[in-house]
């Protein structure tokens, strides 16, 4: 099998982090990149990483051959893959969105969040969401109609989601959280989460040396966590910015249920483990281990640590990714790959790097 791969949008760092699986695929070959603002540069003249790799020149997003590609990469911002995605799909090109366009379900959530229409209902109503671990019955039925021949959109989970989510979900889903309890999560991420162009945040001589919350009750990340983990209005999510290139730490504090029982430590990483046991990316610490960034850094994997709270009825559960891998460019080739009815973890890095 040899499938046509194409990375709009490829000159950020979701972006070209997709170039680097993508170009290391053993199913995949890349046939177009495109970034407006570098047309017809080289990968390799903005990326020299990429000297010997490959000889792909970015293309204008109107001048790339997008309709001849199996599978196209959206790593563009939100209103951007409304405007690309219908396209696509109608001249039968699978499409892996890494924007929020296509994540939340109710289209009247997305407008009140992100501020703008949402332009492509009748798609939304039938794009599966990416996040393999909790989401695969939805990546299943796209992958059998994908198998049938029909062009299927996936919307991918994004950064803080998919750490948190995957930290909380086990415990939700069997009963132990209190349904009526506030769940509470602080998550750090670095700052390519916050995308290549410089900010006052992001600059570096404002990021150095500095930790600070933002987006606080009010990031749009919100409700999607809360529809992941069927918690409506019920999520207090604040987000952090570290000064590290990549990595993201999820804590989330989970109040244990009035009348759930009250499992031990070891119980309940039992408990992670069985949930887990079928997804190859995810790993579940031993007891009193913890996540750490640079154990999954470079990777599509992440790290689940779990305790139940000695004298506080709170169940703790933290998340490890790499942002740019499990949280973006490494999750959309899992889903690729599952949608290509390849095993999901084909092409993506096992080991992360050491140092």
């Amino acid at each position: 099998m040899t499938l046509r791969a194409g990375v709009v949008g490829a000159a950020g760092f979701a972006g070209i982090e997709l170039v680097r699986l993508l170009l290391a695929h053993p199913e995949f070959t890349l046939t177009a990149v495109t970034s407006d603002a570098l047309a017809d540069r080289p990968v390799a003249e903005v990326y020299p990483a990429f000297r010997g790799a490959t000889d792909l020149a970015f293309s204008s997003h109107d001048q790339a051959d997008l309709h001849s590609c199996d599978v196209v990469f959206l790593a563009v911002p939100h209103t951007a893959a409304l405007a690309q995605a219908p396209g696509l799909v109608e001249h039968g090109v699978t499409v892996i969105d890494l924007s929020a366009d296509f994540r939340l379900k109710d289209p009247s959530v997305y407008e009140a969040w992100y501020q703008t229409p949402h332009t492509a209902v009748d798609l939304l109503a039938r794009a599966a969401f990416g996040l393999p671990e909790l989401t695969g019955g939805e990546l299943a039925r796209a992958a059998a109609a994908h198998a049938r021949g029909e062009a299927v959109l996936v919307g991918c989970a994004g950064c803080y989601p998919t750490a948190t989510s995957l930290a909380a979900a086990p415990a939700i889903r069997a009963g132990l959280v209190d349904p009526a309890g506030t769940v509470v999560a602080d998550v750090v991420s670095g700052v390519t989460g916050a995308g290549k162009k410089a900010t006052e945040r992001t600059h570096f001589c404002f990021a150095n040396e500095n930790l600070e919350a933002y987006g606080v009750g009010a990031h749009r990340h919100t409700p999607e966590i809360e529809q992941i983990l069927g918690i409506p209005g019920r999520l207090v999510f604040t987000p952090h910015l570290a000064p590290l290139n990549r990595g993201l730490l999820s804590t989330v504090n989970l109040p244990l249920g009035p009348s759930s029982p009250r499992p031990t430590t070891e119980e309940l990483a039992g408990l992670y483990r069985d949930f887990y046991a079928a997804s190859p990316l995810v790993e579940v610490l031993e007891p009193g281990a913890w996540p750490r960034t640079a154990s999954v850094a470079g990777t599509c994997r992440a790290q689940v640590g779990v305790a139940v709270h000695p004298t506080a009825p709170m169940i703790v559960a933290v998340g490890a990714i790499d942002n740019l891998g499990k949280g973006a460019a490494g999750q959309a080739v899992q889903c690729a790959n599952i949608i290509c009815g390849l095993p999901e973890d084909t092409g993506l890095t096992a080991v992360a790097q050491p140092v």
